[in-house]
């Protein structure tokens, strides 16, 4: 039903505009840092802190460099990161990404030994661990899987591994698992074995509607996980869609996750909306990715637009359109100029 209103001179919206006190009264999304998770990538070595060029501002850090790292993001208010580790060895299963030792394991420990209140959220994918690339194990033509191309994401297989790799990382601290790899099934296999290994008190922070987006390419320098050939077209969603991404979402669900994310942000404010509308008994999260953020810093290092009025205005948007989380790398940034 549309509301109706007398018309003008008697309605005139411009008089609650008038003052910036009487527009922060009557403001409708309120943008705080405990909106935010801020996203980390972890390496090997000792005294690491490397900018990734497309992405400035933003680094790879040793874990050595991380205690320093989250006590700043803690001082901003910012309560969450969420953790994704670049492997000293790769193979085609991805062996370090659920070993003790593995390097998202150890940062785990550091992090929590330095800021025992943080919110420490892991990525539960193979891609970064893998020597092809790719978010799960590949069919290499055996006799059973003659149908499928050689070097097709093995749906089934890769669900073990998850488990694995979630359960490993419960063990070494993390507060919330985020499986990301677009498998059907992976929430419930995720759920299975946290729960066989008395993780049941885990939350899954499920990448439900991840979209095969070309604003992800920032990321794969980073996270040094591109993929060595072909795409992901076969497990990430056509950018196309909005109806399967509420099928997706309500699979996810139906399958034991306790929040549901959008990946892109900004090119699917519409089906962040659909979702948070369809299940809005679970917070809804949306990642406010690395292509997002390296557009906003280019076009604000050349002049073209204000940064801190762009950032903080897309970031509501994310917000406004109904988000109760947002992965974004402006969050350390952005909390700065909220305080102020």
């Amino acid at each position: 039903m549309i509301q109706t209103y007398p018309p003008f001179p008697n309605s005139r919206p411009r008089r609650l505009r008038l003052t910036p006190a009487l527009r922060d009264m009557v403001r409708e999304t309120i943008l705080t840092s405990k909106d935010f998770i801020y996203p980390l990538f972890v390496r090997y070595g000792r005294g690491i802190q490397d900018e990734i060029s497309s992405m400035p501002g933003q680094y790879q850090w040793s874990l050595d460099k991380l205690p320093a790292e989250a006590e700043s993001i803690a001082v901003l208010g910012i309560p969450a990161v969420i953790l994704f580790g670049i492997p000293a060895e790769k193979d085609p299963v991805g062996l370090k990404n659920f070993a003790p030792d593995g390097i998202i394991q150890q940062a785990i420990h550091i992090i929590k030994d330095a800021v025992p209140e943080m919110v420490v959220i892991t990525d539960v994918c193979l891609c970064e661990y893998t020597d092809h690339g790719h978010c799960g194990v590949l069919n290499v033509g055996d006799n059973r899987r003659v149908q499928l191309p050689v070097g097709h994401v093995l749906n089934d297989l890769t669900l073990d591994i998850l488990g694995k790799v979630a359960a490993s990382h419960a063990e070494a601290g993390a507060d919330i698992v985020a499986p990301s790899s677009m498998m059907d099934g992976m929430v419930g296999a995720i759920r299975s074995s946290l729960d066989g290994a008395e993780f049941e008190h885990i939350p899954i922070l499920s990448y439900a509607v991840k979209y095969a987006s070309s604003f992800y390419g920032p990321f794969r320098e980073a996270a040094e996980g591109a993929p060595k050939f072909g795409d992901r077209k076969s497990h990430q969603m056509d950018p196309a869609n909005s109806r399967e991404a509420l099928r997706e979402a309500a699979l996810d669900v139906a399958e034991g996750t306790d929040m549901l994310m959008v990946k892109p942000a900004l090119p699917y404010l519409d089906i962040i909306r659909q979702v948070n509308d369809a299940f809005p008994e679970l917070p809804t999260a949306a990642y406010n990715v690395s292509g997002e953020y390296a557009m906003l810093k280019a076009a604000s290092s050349n002049g073209w637009l204000d940064e801190r009025s762009v950032v903080l205005e897309t970031l509501t948007a994310i917000k406004r359109a109904g988000a109760d989380l947002i992965i974004t790398y402006h969050a350390k940034e952005a909390a700065k100029w909220l305080k102020s």
